[in-house]
């Protein structure tokens, strides 16, 4: 069963254009972008949404950057975007859609088709993202797309085929650093300023066990030989139960001889060098 229309299609089954705008005043359909409907039980299914997109995108559109990210499930890695970005050869007329971005590529297209939707390959999608990115937004967007799948040789050839666009050194530079194993963004983040600091390069969720060989504790950042570890702390360590946890935790890990340090938001995004200073001290202390 068909979920969106063409208001061109609509009126060749029949429908005139009072019973079509009947059916969106009263709450059935809705209308995401010009010219195109989308049943209203849809209206909070992105994937439903994009498809009506493309009724009204040229047919090489492909959906790209954050969008792509999404879908190919690392979105959350991803800088913050509330357009829906999408990508279409040099010279392909630019339809102008509402809460649509488009970008022109003049390197060849290899789409892949997610849930009936073309994109950009993960490792095209991570590599455009990273390199229109700033750095410490960059690595996470690398860091996701290993993690959600995406071969390592397929971002480091990707990022050859790119060469000389803006932004690639970049890239390059980072794939070094990049890491399957980090969590969420503000993980990778925190690990960035770590290695341009020039302090030794920590291992993401480090696991920490007991005297038994049982595992207790994952580190967001660690160094085992020092014992030494860093953590972001974000919003939901303010609830109550997850403080006492914590607490607990951290304790437990002081009594084995672990240093740990914790740094918020103000610390990443403000003061980086108060960051590294304070690893610096814990690490050589």
């Amino acid at each position: 069963m068909e979920e969106a229309w063409r208001f061109a299609d609509l009126r060749a089954s029949g429908l005139s254009k009072t019973q079509i705008r009947r059916r969106a005043d009263g709450g059935r359909w809705i209308r995401p972008y010009h010219g195109v409907y989308l049943d209203a039980a849809l209206r909070a299914d992105e994937l439903a949404r994009l498809r009506a997109l493309f009724l009204r995108l040229p047919s090489e559109a492909v959906i790209c950057r954050q969008t792509a990210a999404r879908l190919h499930g690392f979105g959350e890695f991803a800088p913050m975007s509330r357009t829906v970005h999408v990508l279409l050869p040099a010279g392909v007329h630019r339809p102008r859609l509402r809460g649509v971005t488009i970008h022109e590529t003049a390197t060849p297209l290899e789409p892949v088709t997610l849930n009936g939707i073309p994109s950009t390959s993960a490792a095209r999608c991570a590599v455009d993202l990273a390199r229109t990115s700033r750095r410490l937004d960059a690595l996470p967007v690398l860091d996701g797309a290993l993690r959600a799948g995406c071969n390592p040789d397929d971002l480091a050839m990707e990022a050859i085929s790119h060469g000389g666009l803006r932004g690639i050194r970049q890239v390059r530079e980072l794939l070094q650093f990049a890491d399957a194993g980090a969590q969420c963004r503000q993980e990778s983040q925190l690990r960035l300023v770590v290695i341009d600091g020039g302090l030794p390069r920590p291992q993401p969720q480090l696991p920490v066990v007991d005297g038994f060989g049982r595992l207790r504790y994952v580190l967001d950042l660690g160094w085992e030989e020092r014992r030494v570890g860093a953590e972001y702390d974000g919003v939901s360590h303010l609830d109550r139960t997850r403080a006492r946890r914590d607490r607990e935790r951290h304790n437990w890990l002081a009594a084995q001889g672990w240093r740990m340090r914790y740094f918020t938001d103000l610390d990443l995004y403000r003061r980086p060098r108060h960051v590294v200073d304070v690893l610096r001290d814990t690490l050589t202390g």
